[in-house]
């Protein structure tokens, strides 16, 4: 009977697995479109920068303040409710973005944007559901893979201009029009893909085979996560892993396109500096989560503060020197990887199994949060100072997430 109950485990949990890629895949194609195109767009309609880099904010802090409510959700209805939501509120996010795009709208771009940020809230959380029926020997695996396939809706994402271009020809919408209405199919289907496939619910089937399932502990939106953080170690330190990477990461991604201009680089060049950047973010993921499965959690979070301190140097070192700063962004997205795949990792294994999903909802609102301060921080320092002290100040960012590690050791 135990062998039967575990086969049908596997079963579920592979099943699971075909959906959450499918999905991200798809999901990730809308959900890319925002960075860039979102930013043209708000460029284009408000013809002032500054409005322009608030676009750039605005999806970002759409993710951190859905991903504590999606995180409830999940925690109340299960995974397939809350990522089928999530999904469908970025469909009505870009699906507002098609006429704004269209007719120069001022203000409904911004809002589209922020809901949009739904889609990246659930885009993370599905690293999550992909853990909650994995073997302990598979978790790390299971959720880097679901980041990896990440990298396909990415890297399509901000180039959906291209088959906007054919779109508008045949229905009179404009680029960036076309573009979000794809971007808004994309996530529709998400949305319908998670709502119809995803059974059973990997969340609740993983909770009905613990004690804690019978007799569930009353859930508060905010204290779920305080909480544990307060009484659990591993937690903490997960969070700080991954909340160091992300303020790291976004403050130099979203500045750098910013200094390669200054000093005379084209858009050509950030283009190809920001797809480098971004491949860098998931290409080696799953060598981090066998990494986390074969040698526990905090190998491949001292690689990955290796990493960050070796591109942080090279910017701090050659700001000018071109090639540089794109091997900086490029060793900046492999750093991010190795930090957040390992810290996901501890965090879902030390968050008990009836409190995990609003945790891990309130865990990602943090890092999508601790981004968009990072973001907005970033330009003051960059405009009184240099992409060089930049790159320091972030430098000595990691020190507390690295003397914890070592302390922990």
């Amino acid at each position: 009977m135990g062998s039967n109950s575990e086969s049908a485990m596997q079963n579920f949990q592979r099943r699971t697995m075909i959906v959450l890629l499918v999905t991200q895949i798809v999901g990730t194609i809308g959900v890319g479109a925002a960075p860039l195109l979102g930013i043209l767009l708000a460029s284009e309609v408000t013809q002032n920068e500054a409005w322009a880099g608030l676009a750039r904010t605005a999806s970002t802090l759409g993710a951190a303040l859905l991903g504590i409510p999606l995180g409830n959700l999940a925690a109340r209805k299960g995974r397939r409710v809350a990522l089928s939501s999530g999904w469908l509120i970025g469909a009505i996010g870009s699906a507002i973005l098609v006429p704004a795009a269209q007719f120069s709208l001022t203000v409904p771009p911004f809002a589209g944007l922020l809901l949009i940020g739904s889609g990246s809230a659930v885009s993370l959380q599905s690293r999550f559901a992909a853990t909650d029926l994995a073997s302990p020997q598979r978790k790390g695996r299971s959720l880097s893979l679901v980041v990896w396939v990440g990298t396909i809706g990415s890297v399509l994402g901000p180039n959906l201009g291209v088959p906007g271009r054919v779109v508008g020809t045949h229905t009179g919408l404009t680029v960036y029009a076309s573009a979000f209405l794809i971007a808004a199919a994309c996530l529709g289907l998400a949305s319908l893909l998670i709502f119809v496939l995803l059974r059973p619910d990997p969340l609740l089937t993983a909770r009905a085979g613990t004690a804690a399932a019978e007799q569930p502990r009353p859930k508060h939106r905010i204290r779920v996560l305080t909480s544990g953080l307060r009484t659990s170690t591993r937690q903490r330190q997960g969070m700080l892993a991954i909340l160091t990477a992300q303020a790291i990461m976004v403050a130099i991604m979203t500045m750098t396109p910013v200094h390669v201009v200054h000093h005379g680089g084209t858009i050509e060049l950030v283009g190809i500096t920001i797809s480098m950047h971004i491949l860098g973010m998931y290409l080696l993921a799953p060598v981090a989560g066998w990494m986390v499965d074969r040698f526990g959690y905090h190998a491949p979070m001292f690689v990955g503060i290796a990493i960050l301190t070796a591109s942080l140097l090279i910017g701090a070192i050659y700001p000018d020197y071109m090639p540089a700063i794109v091997a900086s962004l490029i060793l900046l997205g492999l750093g991010w990887s190795f930090m957040n795949v390992a810290g996901s990792a501890l965090f879902a294994t030390a968050v008990e199994p009836d409190l995990r999903a609003s945790a891990q909802g309130g865990v990602d609102a943090m890092a999508n949060l601790s981004g968009a301060i990072a973001a907005f921080i970033a330009g003051p320092l960059l405009a009184v100072s240099s992409f060089a002290a930049l790159c320091l100040i972030a430098l000595a960012v990691l020190v507390p997430v690295t003397v914890s590690l070592v302390r922990r050791r």
